[in-house]
């Protein structure tokens, strides 16, 4: 099959207060976001956007929000509402991935109330609510693992505001921890391509499978309307990069090899698929089966590994 051309693949993500919701290290996230673009020629742009600055849902492909004291998320709340909240209902309706932890999470559910002041409005992206109970009942802290899309994803939370859904769907049920509200066995919660949860840790380094599913909704909501593939050859075991040799016109090759992810125009096909080239991820997943070992979820831990570790 002959391609038309090759184009560079390119995503922009939004970060959602990265100065004032920043604690856990959450700011893991992007940078697993980045390294895993990065293996595969992807070029992700990272852009800030903190109080004052409008969201304008066009220019990016995925968001990010982190978690914060409760000091801290009263005025992220304010601007959330007053002067983000049309951009990013926007882009929650246009199916654009959203991840959102533990403050950011609550900021996107109905509202926080917190132990002591008034409620935070929140935006109701995610039909749920959070109550803090007070300094006198224990926090949810520690690790924790729930099921997710077939597999488990693991984490670490510290929370003391318990979320309880209403309409929305969980993200997955909790194994060992706490999750919501350490009463009904629920974690986290999604409306479309929008993920909220207390899982801290940070999440994707520990939970690859997770990261590249972001990465995916992403890549298919820019590249959807043809047929696309990430062109990568095995990653080798020593840095996890790809490198592929592309055609620059039908027939041709560039004759050097290149780190590089590319759209490959094809006769259209139905329905389009996408394609991300595997990455070496066994020091990741071996720190997800030492979380899962350490909660005492041996069978899992066991399933992982070879899965993953001894394919």
């Amino acid at each position: 099959m002959t391609h038309a051309s090759v184009k560079p693949l390119t995503l922009t993500l939004g970060h959602l207060y990265p100065d004032q919701l920043n604690l856990y290290g959450d700011r893991g996230n992007i940078m697993t976001l980045q390294r895993r673009c990065q293996a595969r020629g992807i070029e992700l742009r990272v852009v800030g956007l903190g109080i004052g600055d409008a969201l304008a849902p066009d220019e990016y492909d995925m968001l990010f929000i982190g978690g914060g004291q409760d000091k801290e998320q009263a005025p992220v709340a304010q601007d959330l509402y007053d002067l983000k909240g049309i951009g990013l209902w926007a882009a929650v309706e246009d199916d654009m991935p959203v991840l959102a932890v533990c403050g950011g999470f609550q900021l996107l559910a109905h509202y926080y109330r917190p132990a002591e002041g008034p409620d935070m409005r929140g935006l109701g992206v995610f039909d749920a609510w959070t109550l803090h109970k007070g300094k006198r009942v224990p926090r949810c802290i520690g690790d924790i693992a729930l099921n997710w899309n077939g597999s488990t994803l693991v984490g670490f939370e510290n929370h003391g505001g318990r979320t309880y859904l209403g309409t929305a769907k969980p993200l997955g049920k909790v194994l060992k921890g706490s999750g919501n509200n350490a009463e009904d066995h629920t974690e986290g919660a999604i409306y479309r391509n929008a993920y909220g949860t207390y899982l801290h840790g940070s999440l994707l380094p520990k939970n690859p499978h997770f990261a590249d599913h972001l990465l995916s909704l992403a890549l298919k909501r820019k590249y959807g309307g043809e047929y696309y593939r990430v062109v990568a050859e095995a990653p080798s075991a020593s840095n996890g990069y790809s490198s592929a040799t592309l055609p620059e016109k039908s027939g041709e090759t560039s004759g050097e090899s290149i780190m590089v992810a590319a759209v490959m125009e094809e006769e259209p096909l139905s329905p389009p698929s996408f394609q991300l080239a595997p990455l070496d991820d066994r020091l990741e997943w071996e720190a997800h089966a030492y979380i899962l070992e350490r909660l005492g979820l041996h069978h899992a831990a066991a399933a992982t590994i070879r899965a993953h570790i001894q394919e």
